[in-house]
């Protein structure tokens, strides 16, 4: 073992904001990005509509390579970006090591000209916005580091399994430092005819309202879009170099149902396998745990298992409870990083967010956060996520 892990760098790209200031203005003056799509009328989807105005993105934006990074890359990117210069102004060291999530384009209508079309028309090296590890190889590039790279594609269970692989590396003396950079979006034509050909969208016709986690009248999800990153190092690492820590990863696990393709294990029996392994992990109890980040999708079955889970994992005292999908829409496979992120900036304001929408919570027993923001816990918190495939993640987190 080499040590704990801990972040010393933040970037973040989210229909909340970017930077403490913005984000902690949408939080306190309820501001969210829900709207209509244009490319599917009538459904709600929650897009990133201010991505900042710092030098991260004026490069990025300018970039000659720019066109060669689908959405969900550009966000990765960004995020990577705004997380090195926030944690290591003077430079990632060269072995640092990447890890983010797979983020291919479903942008199927950008690419009109694909073959058996007429493929002079596309893009030298269009192929780029396909591939799962462009948006690492670009970070490797900009930022001039070796290390090893690795993107996982395991759904919306992604970002949460890239921050476990960074902390494993740490912790087993794979490299000085890790960069996890998550992406994504699914808000194109392709990305929403296939959620919606799976009946898992919400049908909520006001878009405000449309992300309704664990309340009786859910009915789907809203998908959103982002990008985050953490900058990840040991903690001698940091107090060597003066660093400022902005929390800690403290324990990771991650199970897969071994079911369905899509539904989730009727019983929960993995995904509370995921939660109890990250707990233990830590070296914690369930009883030391203060506040949990729900995966909370909206969807009838996902919450209801998920809620009857997490009883299970937390009999006696429930932790307070956020879900933080009905402010941002589900990022898909950014989703924890982005989640983990909005809670960092929430803790420097003291407040845990209520859960949007939230008028007839179901089941009942469990503290969600209703109504008004709670102050925030002191103490260590749990992050979960839950995907297609029967992809469960959770990590255990404690910020500064």
């Amino acid at each position: 073992m080499h040590g704990e892990c801990v972040v010393t760098g933040l970037g973040l790209v989210s229909s909340l904001g970017w930077n403490q200031e913005s984000v902690a203005r949408a939080f306190r003056e309820d501001l969210t990005g829900f709207a209509e799509s244009r490319a599917l009328p009538g459904q709600a989807v929650c897009p990133v509509r201010d991505m900042g105005d710092d030098a991260p993105f004026a490069f990025l934006s300018s970039w000659r390579f720019r066109r060669y990074l689908s959405r969900p890359a550009f966000l990765a990117v960004l995020a990577g970006l705004r997380a090195a210069a926030d944690g290591a102004p003077a430079g990632l060291p060269p072995d640092c090591a990447l890890v983010g999530t797979a983020s291919p384009t479903l942008d199927f209508a950008r690419e009109k000209t694909l073959p058996p079309g007429d493929g002079t028309l596309l893009d030298a090296l269009w192929l780029l916005r396909w591939l799962p590890n462009t948006a690492l190889s670009a970070l490797a590039r900009l930022l001039a580091v070796h290390g090893s790279g690795l993107a996982v594609g395991s759904a919306c269970a992604s970002s949460l399994d890239a921050l476990g692989e960074g902390l494993l590396r740490l912790r087993h003396g794979m490299a000085p430092a890790c960069l996890v950079a998550c992406g994504d979006s699914r808000l194109s034509s392709g990305g929403l005819m296939g959620y919606a050909k799976a009946s898992t969208l919400s049908r909520e016709p006001d878009p405000l309202q449309a992300s309704r986690p664990f309340d009786r009248q859910r009915s789907g999800f809203v998908p959103g879009e982002g990008g985050a990153a953490f900058l990840l190092e040991t903690k001698a690492s940091a107090e060597a170099r003066g660093a400022r820590m902005l929390g800690r990863l403290l324990g990771y696990a991650a199970t897969m149902d071994a079911g369905s393709l899509t539904a989730p294990d009727a019983g929960g029996r993995h995904a509370e396998s995921a939660v109890r392994g990250a707990i233990a992990d830590a070296g914690l109890e369930p009883s030391d745990i203060a506040w949990v980040s729900a995966h909370g999708t909206g969807t009838r079955l996902n919450d209801e298992i998920e809620a009857c889970m997490l009883a299970r994992v937390f009999p006696h005292a429930s932790p307070l409870i956020t879900a933080l999908k009905s402010w941002t829409g589900h990022c898909a496979s950014a989703c924890g990083a982005v989640e983990t992120a909005l809670l960092w900036h929430a803790s420097r304001i003291g407040i845990l967010p209520r859960i949007r929408s939230l008028a007839e919570p179901e089941p009942k027993g469990l503290r969600l956060v209703q109504g008004t923001h709670a102050p925030f816990p002191k103490g260590p918190g749990l992050v979960e996520n839950f995907g297609f495939g029967g992809q469960n993640a959770a990590l255990v987190v404690e910020f500064a």
